[in-house]
């Protein structure tokens, strides 16, 4: 559930966040995010929500998405932290108990007002790494979307927001417009 009330409404795009355990890692190396990155298309997908940015980071996790249904961005969370935990934990071969969850239940949503707020969301979610000190620049993350948004490189999760569409008449236009927002 959401840390605080936000009402999911059809159409509308959110930010959320969505954190470890505490002290915990998220992910145990590069298998384990590519695994949560296509538990993420596919839960996406199968809950009609599109992605329009998100960054990987070592203990929480950032998406801006827009769900076609009320309720769909909870569903979907909820779905990635119970399939996440029980797909990449390891089990124990002498049948002990399975690890703790990976992923706080609660989460944050914040609905972002589109026409005002969309990039400054995008940047703030794919500046995430540069600003941990992870990355250089943005771009030099592999666990985000901003080569993508950028640079058009294909990635099978991102969708872009019709404001994007907006930034220019081609994808030459549009990425340009995009990167030039980070300068």
């Amino acid at each position: 559930m959401p840390r605080r009330a936000c009402v999911q409404l059809p159409g509308v795009a959110l930010h959320l966040t969505q954190r470890g355990r505490t002290g915990a890692a998220c992910f145990s190396g590069a298998r384990d995010r590519i695994a949560y990155l296509d538990l993420l298309r596919d839960e996406a997908k199968r809950l009609d929500c599109t992605v329009h940015a998100y960054v990987l980071m070592g203990n929480h996790v950032h998406l801006l998405l827009t769900p076609a249904q009320a309720g769909a961005a909870t569903l979907l969370l909820r779905a990635l932290g119970e399939r996440h935990a029980r797909d990449g934990d390891e089990r124990p071969a002498d049948g002990a108990a399975a690890p703790c969850p990976r992923w706080e239940e609660e989460f944050d949503a914040s609905p972002v007002h589109a026409a005002r707020h969309l990039f400054a969301c995008m940047r703030y979610i794919e500046l995430n790494p540069v600003r941990a000190k992870l990355a250089p620049r943005p771009a030099d993350w592999r666990w985000s979307s901003h080569r993508a948004n950028a640079f058009g490189e294909h990635d099978a999760l991102v969708v872009p927001h019709r404001f994007y569409y907006a930034l220019g008449r081609c994808a030459t236009e549009r990425q340009a417009a995009y990167r030039a927002k980070f300068g």
